[in-house]
């Protein structure tokens, strides 16, 4: 649906009261991204990306992460707080509305993959969850909740069916899990491989398996035979990720060949894997890239629309 309507526009996004816009930048393959500031000054970061068959936003949950994963520019900045219910449709109705008022679209799939981890700020996320299904009228498969694996918060997501999740997994030993990902430690993977389990799965619906690929951390074929071990009958899709830049990170990016080489191996295994191509990493807007500083505001365009990356 398309509307210049500012009334549906409301109904639909749930705010008449935008946040500020300090910045937009957009990068060459279409994707851009908002640095948004909310009442106390402090800034998150929003992005949408133009997929083949429709416009899909990425939205914060957080002000910075707590989780410290030591590849994720978010996690690397440390936790301030959690976003407000009303500071995500906030966020939710801005982008659109920009979307809306410069290229005429507007958002079709919805994706909590931003600054922050969703489940350690459910009751704002349900606030969102709940808008999307029931005002914005955004089916649930077009909902993802990208989270590291939170087993008790996993449940209530499945008992609402709202959205699917996508679990960060990024390792399948719990001691290397641990290394890279520091606030895990508390959610031991084999509660979390319970809680997927038992994860109500609709129709041939599947979780989401995502799975960093780090040049000789995690990427050989070997990684591959235990990511394959780990997950055993889960009704998994498996996404891996090329690392993407991030500033002050010791990590590098997998070769094109132990990517593929990976990807194969689990594809022996009968597993369904896709390599997720990045979007806007030119403009620090890719998986683990937002970091949403003020400071940040001088690297924005404060004037361009983006109308131009829409057509």
């Amino acid at each position: 649906m398309q509307t210049s309507d500012p009334d549906v526009h409301t109904m639909t996004f749930g705010t008449t009261s935008p946040l500020r816009v300090r910045g937009r930048k957009w990068s060459s393959d279409k994707t851009f991204k908002l640095l948004l500031e909310l009442s106390d000054g402090h800034c998150i970061e929003c992005v949408a990306m133009a997929m083949p068959t429709c416009m899909t936003v990425c939205l914060s949950t957080q002000v910075g992460c707590a989780l410290g994963c030591r590849f994720c520019s978010t996690g690397q900045s440390g936790f301030i707080r959690n976003l407000s219910g009303s500071e995500i449709l906030r966020q939710l109705g801005t982008i659109a509305h920009e979307l809306e008022q410069t290229a005429g679209v507007r958002p079709a799939r919805v994706v909590f993959m931003g600054m922050g981890e969703p489940l350690l700020n459910e009751e704002a996320l349900n606030a969102g969850l709940l808008h999307l299904a029931k005002a914005a009228r955004i089916s649930w498969r077009k909902i993802l909740v990208s989270t590291v694996g939170i087993p008790d918060a996993l449940e209530r997501l499945g008992a609402s069916r709202m959205a699917l999740p996508a679990i960060s997994l990024h390792a399948a030993d719990q001691e290397l899990r641990n290394f890279l990902m520091p606030g895990v430690r508390q959610w031991p993977l084999q509660d979390l491989l319970h809680a997927l389990e038992r994860y109500p799965l609709p129709g041939r619906e599947r979780i989401v398996i995502e799975y960093i690929m780090l040049r000789a951390v995690n990427d050989d074929t070997e990684h591959a035979d235990m990511l394959h071990a780990l997950l055993r009958e889960l009704r998994v899709k498996i996404n891996l990720i090329p690392c993407n830049p991030v500033p002050g990170s010791a990590f590098a990016p997998s070769t094109p060949q132990a990517i593929d080489a990976f990807a194969q191996r689990l594809r022996q295994h009968g597993r369904s894997v896709f390599v997720r191509r990045s979007l806007g990493s030119d403009i620090l807007a890719s998986c683990g890239q937002l970091r949403g500083h003020i400071g940040s505001a001088m690297h924005f365009d404060t004037s361009a629309t983006i109308s131009e990356v829409c057509t």
